[in-house]
């Protein structure tokens, strides 16, 4: 078993390794889709939408419903794979650690 001063020495690493993924999910983006690519979102690891891009063939007055849908469809696609990037970028930096069985640190 560690003693205190290395279980103190592995937090500082471990919070300097969180800071620096917090950092990298705030570079990454990803692209949601919807509609076979007629509306994109992309998105940054940290929710924030950065664009929106819209085929103009589904501009029209008396398909704004269908429209509506799609954006929501691809926000939430772009949201789908930005979790599963942070969730894959959290188990790398965890790996090895001996955390409880469904521990989940926050990020």
């Amino acid at each position: 078993m560690k003693n205190l001063a290395d279980i103190m020495k592995s937090a500082g690493q471990m919070q300097a390794k969180m800071a620096d993924m917090q950092a990298k999910l705030e570079t990454l983006t990803v692209e949601g889709q919807s509609g076979g690519g007629l509306v994109k979102v992309t998105m940054t690891g940290k929710f924030s939408v950065k664009s929106l891009s819209i085929d103009q063939s589904l501009i029209k007055a008396e398909e704004r419903e269908i429209l509506e849908d799609l954006i929501l469809a691809a926000m939430n696609d772009a949201k789908t794979k930005a979790e599963t990037a942070a969730a894959e970028q959290m188990q790398a930096l965890t790996a090895g650690l001996p955390l409880p069985p469904g521990f989940k640190l926050p990020f």
